[in-house]
């Protein structure tokens, strides 16, 4: 009975309760707040005032997604020997003093810099947080942590558009920016006044892994890789992640001109329809938490990518104004199951020491997805139709769960067979 209830998942309250993970999430919650913020600020800016071509809007984007790619997979080697908490708050305050160079930007250019350092930075955070989740949260509680910082990233993306609107137009862009370096400084205070160590084994692998040679990197490097490539589940649900995030990309560009040419629609439906896709992130979100014990996390994601499936071949078959909202809500609903899952699974199985690596090389796996969605989105179209496009993207979904399905039926084959010989 006792083991039971130990197994029993954990609510949004009693993960909260843990102090670390409380003001962890308090952290993401501001500095999350403040990062919409200020890039939605860096959109209005280029677009209003620097009168920026497309190429240079989407050029925000890439600037700002780039350096996740490239520095991902270095920075979580240093993630795993690093110590985490100053790993953390020295993230925080750097970014906040990058940040401040957003004030002055008066170039295109100047803002891709700093976008891009920004990001450089937040390839060290983003895995030492993970880090952090894994080691102060128990197994049990890791769902209902995971979907926590996606609320909270979701919440933010919902909600800072229509402030740094307003902001921008009353008060002008200095203030958002301003705000984006108050929130990294109270995220770097909130986790300053919490003690957050290591496991006793991943400190001796820290240890152990001290030295800076370059070989000593790439070979840490690659058993990062090779750690994925070598569990069936790790390696589905990073590949689901990253053809997720293409569909994503594809999707991004491209809503505006269906809304505008399919549906013969204002800027205020589209503002509608693209909203809806975080609405069903967030309603999403907390109703996979809920139903975590019913199904593994791998046959969520199996799940969560045949809803994007359904949803884009919707948006692409169904050129109507309410087809276009469900489509959206149940897109953002599906990729709830699919980003929450993934994450609880490779926190999960991941051994301790080498999370920052594997959740870095799964950042930068992801974000080439999105970007390589961002690029292609308007050949696709060019060369298809936007409808056309969202029913390639229907398809590549449905593909990727059948062949997920059928690959990781045959990985619990063989290893069934390995077990019984």
């Amino acid at each position: 009975m006792a083991t039971s209830a130990a197994a029993a998942p954990l609510s949004f309250r009693d993960v909260l309760r843990i102090d670390v993970m409380r003001r962890v999430w308090y952290a993401q919650l501001v500095s999350l707040f403040g990062d919409f913020l200020a890039l939605f600020a860096v959109i209005a800016v280029v677009t209003f005032t620097m009168h920026g071509t497309p190429r240079q809007i989407v050029g925000v984007q890439i600037a700002y997604m780039l350096p996740l790619v490239l520095v991902g997979p270095v920075a979580g080697v240093f993630v795993d020997r690093w110590p985490l908490k100053p790993t953390l708050i020295s993230s925080d305050l750097v970014r906040a003093v990058l940040a401040l160079l957003l004030i002055p930007a008066v170039t295109v250019w100047h803002v891709y810099f700093v976008l891009a350092a920004l990001s450089c930075v937040s390839a060290f955070f983003g895995p030492a947080q993970q880090v952090t989740i894994r080691t102060h949260v128990p197994p049990n509680g890791l769902m209902s942590a995971n979907a926590l910082m996606q609320m909270a990233f979701m919440g933010s993306r919902i909600v800072g558009p229509g402030i740094a609107g307003t902001t921008v137009a009353t008060l002008g862009p200095a203030v958002c920016y301003g705000f984006d370096v108050l929130s990294f400084v109270w995220s770097a205070s909130l986790i300053a006044s919490v003690m957050i160590v290591r496991p006793r084994s991943a400190a001796r692998a820290q240890t152990e892994s001290s030295s800076n040679r370059i070989h000593q990197i790439l070979r840490d490097m690659r058993q990062g890789v090779n750690f994925i490539f070598h569990h069936a589940a790790v390696l589905f649900v990073v590949i689901a992640m990253a053809a997720s995030l293409f569909v994503v990309g594809c999707f991004g560009p491209l809503i505006a001109v269906h809304v505008r040419d399919n549906l013969h629609a204002s800027p205020r439906l589209f503002g509608i329809v693209s909203g809806m896709i975080g609405a069903g992130m967030l309603v999403g979100t907390p109703l996979v938490r809920r139903f975590a014990s019913r199904a593994t996390e791998d046959v969520q994601v199996l799940a969560g990518l045949g809803g994007i499936g359904a949803g884009a071949l919707i948006l692409g078959a169904v050129p109507y104004t309410i087809a276009a909202l469900v489509a959206t809500f149940t897109i953002g609903f599906a990729f709830a199951a699919i980003m929450v899952p993934a994450q609880t699974l490779l926190q999960r199985v991941t051994p301790h020491d080498m999370i920052g690596r594997v959740s870095s090389t799964n950042i930068s796996v992801a974000f080439t997805a999105q970007i390589l969605g961002l690029l292609l989105s308007g050949l696709l179209a060019d060369a298809f139709g936007v409808r056309m496009v969202f029913v390639l993207c229907a398809g590549l979904a449905a593909a990727m769960a059948l062949g997920g399905r059928a690959f990781l039926s045959s990985r619990a084959a063989d290893t069934a067979s390995v077990s019984a010989s």
